[in-house]
């Protein structure tokens, strides 16, 4: 499996495997195997410690195959970026071909930059883009053994690039211990005991031949785990391994293998090998066995004080100690770093030192060392509460975090917290531990640290309220929104009054906004409280309301950051205007990533995947709304998830896909309604009618439709039921209901009031169109529109009215395009509605030039569009977090599709066929 792995990702089909076993087991052996196969000689780049072993030939040929290696380490667990510092050091000097971007957050987390990482989706797709340039031109493996061990910031980054690997020459073999699951790598290899005949040859190189029925009873015995059958059988006497006697019940060694072993050392050689259970480094091993030794105290065992702790016992020095512990076979150096033969002697270390040993260890190792590594030394040290060590384990959770390291940071600061004697700080640093969590995408860890949180923070009002809007934030993304509501609104400051009306518009609950409206409007005016009151007092018929909107709008041009743009996409769709939205929210979208919103990209994505497909590009939001789906559920953003089910969805309707739309919708609707969040649960729900009305079943559709309109707060939604209306007054026309077409309309009428760009006039006349069978209205919706799609649909429309008018002649023209238009968007079902309607008017006309563009796939059509706005492959790299030369591998796929050889014509063909940017709605 290993092999193949290898195979594929030499010849450009990278992927990612997870060897999975129990301590012993022959992971480790595996990868080195694996290593030597890919590089000749097994030579590779280990950084770290001083195992750098150069770059080795391609066993088969093919050149050159490059190895990065790193092991997990259990100290070095909780120290941000330890093993991603390791793994990629060999080749920091590729990181100025990143995208300026991912070399600054990659370039923060090793600590070669000043700054902040920022969002780990941000980084991930740095390191990806660093292995992809490692990787030129003949391949890479990426070999990380004991993964459980690897701090969580450098597995978060290197998880995201292992699901990302299919287009780059990269292997990445990861090993774990026991039953870990590795999620998001969903090829996973199980390594348990060895074959019969591989347990004979091992009995048999290390002690000659065994007869059969011994070794069968210690392969049962032991499981045939390699580990255990090479350290038993060495503590077998001659006779019993011969079978002239029996062995013995229960086998030597047990769940502690090497604790007899580590007994038997002497002081010195434990004391060394306790300091090299708190830190790997050589130097630092060395210079503080050397203290330790000149301190008569200290003991390496519970009851070693008296016998063996007098200053003779521990004569010598600590080099010699060492070479004592590898002439045990225990430990053995390594570069620059003191390794354990395997990951058990460590805990054998611990189980046999005595707990102020331990204690005394991680003091010495505090003065030697500093900055985070310090930090937890001193943690080890300490015995009961002490707020200096706490103050020092904030401060490593503050440069974790600057760093992108949320997973350090919740350890660190989560410490700091059972560390602080003080009980409003220690609930302010488990608050600050559940942002971290929750930032790195832990909702379940984060809850529970902010619980705490709040049982620890007593009579304190300010910080109460921080935890609340927390809480709310927390239900709002994974949980309850209708619970965020109550949380939320129970605040005062404006920005809470802001998270609980977007908890409400969640909901659907309009109600609450206008309450919540009026409260923010007793705020200092400035952009965040002129949309938050605007909003609600627009929703309350209040006639300051749309004043207030356009007021913040009219801002929109000095916001910098994508939280601002999603409020201006609230403000213009309150006012009517979802063209508008659409375009603010394809801002937000452009800044979310590369600004580093701290894990918030996916939910941004919602709102950038809805404006693409509202523009007419299906394909784009189908890219979109794929991304932020995977991006979601690896964050546990649930209603995240829900919202991009949704979309695709209604995708899947717009193209006649019934299987997809039905089955997406109903995994939409299963989190959306349980979880009352109502704007999703009714763009669901209107995937489903849109599927009805895009197959010609208008009286399905129409009842589906009025159905949505009923639902209430948490299955509805009164953004969806307005967006909507255009649809479901077409599904009621169909169906010869007259009076429900003029009841959408006239609640169409009304929330458009306001609205005062061209599309939501074009639309509304359309409408009016379709209700008074008027063709003067069709007119002017075909003057007003600046959205093609819709554009399309109303000259479909006009034209089966003309067509079946006996008017083919007139109706031709508007058929035509509607058909060319729905082609290239890719609305199956339409544009073969337009067709047969064209043909019926006597003309049956060749496919549409522009449906070239369906040849690429959504992410190809994605990055070909990106190509055609002008940028270059770092720029789009940097937008879509792929690696540059995934870039230009896309690239070099598209132009043999298109018939093209470069990026001038590229862009050319795209601007000829694309439809331009626009929106009818944000459903």
């Amino acid at each position: 499996m290993l092999d193949e792995v290898i195979s594929r990702a030499r010849e450009g089909s990278g992927g990612a495997v997870v060897l999975r076993g129990e301590a012993g087991t022959g992971k480790t052996t595996l990868l080195d195997a694996a290593a030597e196969r890919a590089g000749a000689s097994g030579r590779s780049e280990a950084a770290g410690r001083g195992e750098a072993r150069g770059r080795g030939e391609a066993a088969g040929g093919g050149g050159v195959m490059r190895v990065l290696r790193t092991t997990g380490v259990e100290s070095e667990s909780d120290l941000a970026f330890a093993a991603l510092h390791q793994l990629l050091w060999p080749v920091t000097g590729s990181l100025d071909a990143l995208p300026e971007p991912q070399r600054d957050a990659v370039s923060a987390a090793l600590g070669l930059a000043a700054g902040g990482a920022g969002d780990r989706f941000l980084l991930g797709a740095g390191v990806l883009s660093l292995l992809a340039e490692a990787a030129a031109p003949d391949g890479l493996v990426c070999v990380v053994d004991d993964f459980q061990w690897v701090d969580r910031a450098s597995a978060d980054a290197l998880l995201f690039a292992a699901r990302r690997l299919g287009t780059e020459r990269i292997a990445m073999l990861l090993a774990v211990r026991g039953d870990a699951q590795v999620k998001g790598v969903p090829l996973t290899v199980d390594v348990r005991g060895l074959p019969e005949s591989a347990a004979a040859e091992l009995l048999e190189s290390r002690h000659g031949a065994v007869p059969a029925r011994v070794r069968r009873e210690l392969v049962t015995l032991t499981g045939a785990n390699p580990l255990a059958l090479g350290e038993i059988s060495a503590r077998l006497t001659p006779a019993q391994l011969s079978g002239r006697e029996p062995l013995p019940d229960p086998l030597p060694g047990g769940a502690r293998l090497f604790g007899d072993r580590v007994a038997a050392l002497s002081s010195r050689a434990r004391l060394v090998a306790l300091v090299a259970a708190a830190e790997a480094d050589l130097d630092l091993v060395l210079r503080a066995a050397d203290r330790l030794f000149a301190e008569p105290t200290v003991r390496t065992g519970e009851n070693a004080g008296a016998a063996r702790g007098a200053l003779g016992e521990l004569e010598g020095t600590a080099r010699e100690a060492l070479g004592e512990l590898e002439g045990a076979g225990l430990a053995g150096v390594s570069g620059t770093g003191v390794r354990f033969r395997h990951p058990l002697i460590r805990s054998a270390v611990h189980e046999a030192a005595a707990p102020a040993d331990v204690r005394r260890v991680h003091a010495v190792l505090a003065e030697l060392t500093e900055g985070d590594r310090r930090a937890w030394h001193l943690a080890g040290a300490a015995l009961g509460q002490d707020e200096h060590v706490a103050a020092a384990l904030v401060a490593a959770a503050e440069r974790a975090r600057d760093r992108g390291g949320y997973g350090a940071a919740t350890t660190a600061l989560a410490r700091a917290a059972e560390l602080t004697p003080e009980p409003r700080a220690r609930a302010a640093r488990l608050k600050d531990a559940a942002v971290a969590a929750w930032l790195g995408g832990r909702p379940g860890q984060a809850e529970s640290l902010l619980a705490e949180a709040r049982e620890r923070a007593g009579g304190d009002v300010a910080l109460a309220m921080e935890i609340a809007q927390l809480r709310g934030r927390f239900e709002l993304n994974a949980g309850n929104a209708a619970e965020a509501v109550r949380i939320l609104a129970a605040g005062d400051s404006l920005d809470m009054l802001a998270d609980a009306v977007e908890a409400a518009s969640y909901v659907g609950d309009t109600a609450t906004i206008v309450e919540l409206g009026r409260r923010a409007a007793a705020h200092p005016e400035g952009f965040l409280r002129d949309t938050v009151a605007g909003i609600g007092l627009t929703l309350d018929g209040d006639a300051s309301g749309p004043g207030l909107l356009r007021r913040a709008l009219a801002r929109a041009g000095e916001l910098e950051d994508a939280a601002g743009y999603l409020w201006a996409t609230a403000a213009a769709s309150a006012l009517g205007e979802p063209d508008l939205a659409a375009e603010l929210a394809g801002r937000a979208g452009r800044v979310a990533r590369v600004s580093g919103m701290a894990g918030q990209l996916p939910v941004v994505l919602e709102f950038v995947a809805t404006a693409e497909r509202i523009a007419g590009r299906l394909a784009g939001s189908q890219a979109v709304s794929e991304e932020g789906l995977a991006l979601a559920r690896e964050a546990g953003y649930e209603n995240t998830v829900a919202a991009h089910l949704a979309n695709l969805a209604v995708l899947a309707a717009l193209r006649g896909e019934e299987e997809p739309c039905e089955r997406q919708a109903r995994e939409a609707l299963a989190i959306a309604v349980p979880h009352r969040v109502g704007l999703r649960a009714g763009v669901a729900a209107y995937a489903l009618a849109m599927l009805d009305l895009c197959l010609g079943r208008h009286a399905a559709a129409r009842d589906r439709f009025t159905a949505v309109a009923a639902a209430g707060a948490g299955a509805g939604h009164p953004i969806v039921v307005w967006r909507m209306a255009p649809d479901h007054v077409e599904a009621a026309v169909g169906a010869g209901d007259e009076a429900g077409a003029r009841a959408a309309l006239e609640a169409y009428e009304r929330w458009s009031a306001h609205a005062a760009t061209p599309e939501s006039h074009a639309l509304l006349a359309r409408c009016r169109a379709l209700v008074d069978s008027s063709e003067d209205a069709f007119g002017e919706a075909l003057r007003l529109h600046t959205n093609p799609f819709e554009a399309a649909r109303t000259a479909l429309l006009l034209g089966e009215r003309l067509r079946r008018g006996q008017r083919p002649g007139e109706a031709r023209a508007h058929l035509r395009m509607a058909w060319e238009t729905f082609e290239r968007a890719g609305a199956r079902p339409w544009a073969r509605r337009a067709q047969g309607e064209l043909r019926a008017a006597g003309e049956s006309g060749q496919a549409p030039p522009a449906a070239v563009l369906d040849a690429l796939t959504p992410q190809e059509l994605r990055i070909a569009s990106l190509v055609a706005d002008g940028l270059s492959s770092k720029q789009i790299a940097a937008q879509l977090f792929l690696s540059p030369r995934t870039v230009e591998y896309h690239l070099y796929k598209i132009y043999p599709k298109l018939g093209i050889g470069s990026r001038t014509e590229l862009a050319r063909l795209v601007v000829l066929q694309k439809a331009p940017v626009a929106g009818d709605g944000m459903l």
